[in-house]
C-alpha cells in the first residue's frame, strides 16, 4: 500500500447532544407523538443529535405559517431598509457563533474543523450581500411610450418559497438560498438533509434572535418522504429551491408540475480540469489536488476528472500523487486535518464500487483505491485516490462518484479537449490551464457549463452567480442573477387622461 498522511484520533470534549426541534409560525415545537431520528457521527462514532421527525401535518403547518406570513404583508411589504436590518444582524450573530455552529456541522458530516469553520465565517458574507440587495430591488419605467401611456415594471416577491438542503455544505448551502430569498421579501419553509439538520436549527435560533417576524422563516426537520414530497408539491407553495442529486431534482420538478411553479435546482457535476502544457504545473497541480480532496470530494463542484495533454501527462499525474500522499486524512477534529470521513458506510461502499468497476474496465490505479482505517475513528474514510488510463465511457469518466477520486483522461488538440469537456450529461463547472490568454478564452466560450475558472479553480464570491446547465440543474443561485430568481415582474400600464379611443362604434 502506498504511503498516506494520516492524522490519527485526538482528545477533544465532545458537546453535549444536540436536540433539534421544528421553527413553525415562530414557536420551536416537537413532533406528534414524538416521533424523532437521531445523527450519529461518521468520524467519532458519537451521536451528535437527536432531531424531531416531520410528516405531512408538520410540513403543512409550516406552509400555512409561511402563506399567512406572506399574504400579511409583514416581511413581504416592508421597506428593503427593514429587511436588510435584520439579515445584517443575522450576520453579525453568525460571526459571534462560528465555534458552535462549526463543531456540530463537523460531527454531523465529517468534514475538517478548519473547513467547516471557514464555510461559517463565508456564510455570513454572504448574508451581508443579501442584505445590500435588499436595499436595491428596482424595475423599469417606461416614458417613451407616447403622451397619453406611462408603463411600469415592477418586482414583486415571489411568495412563499421551499428550500430544501443537502448534507455536505448544510450551513453554506442554505446562506446561499435563504438571505436571498428573505431579502426579496418572500417567506419561506427549509427542510436540512436529515444527515445534517442541526446547523440548520442554529441558524434559524440567530434569526429569531435578530427579529424577523413569525412565519417569515419556518423549518421542518425530516426526510424527503413525506417532508420534502410535501414541499414540493403543496399548491401553496410558489417557488422551490433544492440542491441535491440530479435523480431527486427530476423527482422534485415532476411532483411540483401539478401546480406549475417555479423551480430552481443546483444539482450535480463531473466538474473537469483541463491542463495544457504550456501550464503553471505546479499551480495546475496544487489545484487539482484541492478540487478533488476538499470536503471529502464530496462536493458538487469537485474536479472530480482531468483532462491533461498527452506530453505532459505522466509527469503531471506523478506530481498529482506526490501531491496527494502529503494532503492530511483523518480526523476532522484536529485543526491540522485536510480531508475528512466519508458521510455514511452505505456511500463509503458506493465509492469503492466505483473504483473497483474502474479497475475490472482496464483502468490503473496510481493511488490508493480503497477504504482507509484511522486508528480511534474506524473505517469510514476513503484513501486518496488516483485512477489513470481512463477511457471516456468508462462509468468513472461520466458519473459523479462524490469522493475523494480523481479521474485523469488525456487529449492531443484544443479541440479534442473541449469535445471531452462536453461530453457529458453535466455542466455545472469547468478550468483551463494555461498561459495563453487566446486558448483560455476559446475554452470558456465553448465549455458548456455554469462556471469556468481560468488557472484557479472554486474560487468563488457573494457577487458572482453559480449554477449548472443540462443536468446540472437550472436557474441561479447568489449575486444579483440569483436574487432576481426570487421575484415576479409585473407590468403596470397607465393611460394619462381620457384619451382612451372607444373600440364601440358612438354613432
Amino acid at each position: 500500500m502506498k504511503d498516506f498522511t494520516i492524522n490519527h484520533a485526538i482528545s477533544v470534549e465532545l458537546p453535549s447532544l444536540f436536540e433539534g426541534r421544528h421553527l413553525i409560525n415562530g414557536n420551536w415545537c416537537k413532533s406528534e407523538p414524538g416521533d424523532t431520528f437521531e445523527r450519529r457521527s461518521p468520524s467519532h462514532g458519537h451521536i451528535v443529535s437527536r432531531s424531531s421527525r416531520g410528516g405531512e401535518a408538520e410540513a403543512n403547518a409550516a406552509i400555512l405559517a409561511a402563506r399567512t406570513a406572506f399574504d400579511s404583508g409583514v416581511w413581504s411589504r416592508v421597506s428593503g431598509k427593514e429587511r436588510s436590518a435584520v439579515l445584517l444582524k443575522v450576520a453579525d450573530l453568525i460571526e459571534q457563533n462560528v465555534d458552535r455552529i462549526a463543531m456540530i456541522e463537523t460531527l454531523e458530516s465529517g468534514k475538517p474543523i478548519s473547513q467547516s469553520r471557514g464555510e461559517i465565517e463565508g456564510a455570513a458574507d454572504l448574508w451581508r450581500y443579501a442584505a445590500s440587495l435588499a436595499r436595491s430591488v428596482h424595475g423599469d419605467s417606461h416614458n417613451s411610450l407616447g403622451a397619453e401611456i406611462m408603463g411600469v415594471v415592477l418586482k414583486e416577491p415571489i411568495g412563499v418559497v421551499s428550500i430544501i438542503t443537502p448534507w455536505n455544505f448544510p450551513f453554506w448551502i442554505l446562506s446561499q438560498k435563504l438571505p436571498f430569498a428573505l431579502a426579496a421579501g418572500c417567506t419561506v419553509v427549509v427542510k436540512p438533509s436529515e444527515m445534517t439538520p442541526s446547523t440548520t436549527v442554529m441558524l434559524g435560533e440567530l434569526l429569531i434572535e435578530a427579529g424577523i417576524p413569525a412565519g417569515v422563516c419556518n423549518i421542518v426537520l425530516g426526510f424527503g418522504v413525506p417532508v420534502g414530497s410535501v414541499m414540493s408539491s403543496h399548491a401553496e407553495v410558489d417557488m422551490i429551491s433544492f440542491t441535491g442529486s440530479t435523480a431527486v431534482g427530476k423527482t422534485i420538478s415532476a411532483a411540483a408540475s401539478d401546480t406549475l411553479k417555479k423551480v430552481a435546482l443546483e444539482l450535480g457535476g463531473k466538474n473537469p480540469q483541463v491542463i495544457f502544457p504550456d501550464a503553471n504545473l505546479e499551480a495546475a497541480s496544487d489545484a487539482v489536488v484541492f478540487g478533488v480532496y476538499f470536503n471529502v470530494g464530496q462536493c458538487c463542484n469537485s474536479s472530480s476528472r482531468i483532462i491533461v495533454h498527452e506530453d505532459i501527462a505522466e509527469k503531471f499525474c506523478d506530481r498529482v500523487v506526490a501531491l496527494s500522499q502529503r494532503v492530511r486524512f483523518g480526523d476532522p477534529l484536529d485543526e491540522t486535518t485536510q480531508v475528512g470521513a466519508i458521510v455514511t458506510p452505505e456511500h463509503n461502499t458506493k465509492i469503492d464500487t466505483y473504483v473497483k468497476q474502474a479497475q475490472s474496465d482496464g483502468a490503473r490505479i496510481a493511488l490508493g483505491g480503497e477504504r482507509l482505517s484511522v486508528n480511534g475513528l474506524g473505517d469510514q474514510f476513503y484513501q486518496p485516490t488516483v485512477i489513470t488510463h481512463v477511457a471516456p465511457d468508462m462509468p468513472i469518466a461520466k458519473d459523479e462518484v462524490f469522493g475523494p477520486v480523481l479521474s485523469v483522461l488525456t487529449f492531443k488538440t484544443l479541440d479534442e479537449a473541449i469535445a471531452l469537456t462536453n461530453d457529458s450529461s453535466y455542466g455545472l463547472s469547468a478550468g483551463v490551464w494555461s498561459e495563453n490568454v487566446h486558448t483560455c478564452l476559446e475554452f470558456a466560450r465553448r465549455a458548456e457549463t455554469g462556471t469556468v475558472w481560468t488557472n484557479t479553480w472554486m474560487d468563488g464570491f457573494p457577487e458572482v452567480a453559480f449554477g449548472g446547465v443540462k443536468q446540472s440543474g437550472q436557474g441561479r443561485e447568489i449575486g444579483r442573477y440569483g436574487f432576481e430568481e426570487f421575484f415576479e415582474v409585473k407590468s403596470v400600464v397607465m393611460r394619462v387622461g381620457n384619451t382612451r379611443t372607444p373600440w364601440v362604434s358612438q354613432d
